[in-house]
């Protein structure tokens, strides 16, 4: 009765509830392995905590720019024209408290009621509640284990209507794991510039990729890709960074605009310190992002390795 339809709706994030639960069950000293939130088990890089610890020091504690410091913001487009060959002015990004509250004001800003947003299944489980705070509709697709659990051009096709908003890409995929191809990208896009809706590209997951895999950004494919695509990365996977918050966004500057104008009426900016430190790990070395994805990659490999043994035992 007191609360809103718009929130009465949504349920809790079942991530967080078993994350929750998990922890609970470990303080109880229980031998519980947490597998539920995508969270690198090594710790922050040294690097990026003594430039947390510098910034406090030299009082760098007060309110930010509320789309984040001008330094962070050129430090995201110096690593999108690098790392991605994206050209991006760090006025077309904003910074915001992670890539989930990056990716809930992303579809709040372009989202109206009754629009269509087009979601291929699995999915990450945030998705289909924020279509839905925003009043819009989420079209799921259900991809297939023959497919690799990806959509594909003509399932993408059927789904478009005359209120398709958004397509919404995680890739790499939470929670399939799933990656595309080139070639596979560049059938979204021709499909995606062919009925002029946008691209929600959510790559927080970009360096975790395994077996000499190539990472293809999704704006890249095409040069008029920028004006329809919204890029979502963030730092809290490639750098074990989860507990810090810190989020972007690259997109064209309509909805930059957009995202700045709600996010001023919201959280404000993104805390100070983690944006002093999320500097240091886009600009400061590397070696430890390529020693996790490396250690990560050990562990999936002895993983699948296991399960084919259980696996051939009950067959």
């Amino acid at each position: 009765m007191f609360v809103s339809e718009r929130i009465d709706k949504i349920g809790v994030s079942p991530t967080m509830k078993v994350a929750a639960k998990a922890k609970e069950m470990q303080s109880e000293g229980l031998p519980v392995i947490d597998l539920s939130v995508g969270e690198p088990d090594f710790p922050t890089p040294q690097n990026i905590k003594d430039a947390a610890k510098r910034a406090i020091d030299e009082n760098q504690t007060y309110y930010t720019i509320n789309a984040g410091t001008v330094q962070l913001r050129k430090a995201i487009a110096a690593k999108l024209k690098n790392e991605n060959n994206l050209e991006y002015s760090h006025e077309n990004i904003i910074v915001s408290c992670g890539v989930k509250h990056s990716l809930y004001n992303a579809i709040q800003t372009t989202v109206n009621k009754d629009d269509e947003v087009i979601l291929p299944a699995p999915y990450w489980v945030s998705y289909p509640e924020m279509i839905s705070v925003a009043d819009g509709k989420t079209v799921i697709i259900d991809t297939t284990q023959e497919n690799g659990f990806k959509v594909t051009p003509e399932q993408l096709k059927k789904a478009i209507t005359p209120k398709t908003k958004a397509f919404i890409l995680c890739n790499p995929s939470n929670p399939t794991g799933s990656t595309y191809t080139r070639k596979e990208l560049e059938a979204i896009a021709e499909i995606a510039l062919e009925n002029n809706f946008y691209v929600i590209s959510d790559e927080i997951y970009e360096k975790l990729v395994y077996d000499d895999f190539e990472f293809i950004s999704f704006p890249t494919l095409h040069p008029d890709l920028m004006k329809k695509t919204i890029l979502v990365n963030g730092i809290s996977k490639a750098y074990s960074m989860t507990g810090w918050r810190i989020g972007y966004t690259a997109a064209p500057e309509s909805v930059i605009k957009g995202m700045n104008k709600l996010q001023s009426h919201s959280t404000s900016n993104a805390s100070s310190i983690s944006q002093a430190a999320a500097i240091e790990a886009l600009t400061g070395p590397q070696d430890q992002v390529e020693y996790m994805r490396k250690e990560f990659e050990k562990r999936r490999n002895y993983f699948q390795k296991e399960l084919s043994k259980i696996f051939m035992q009950s067959s």
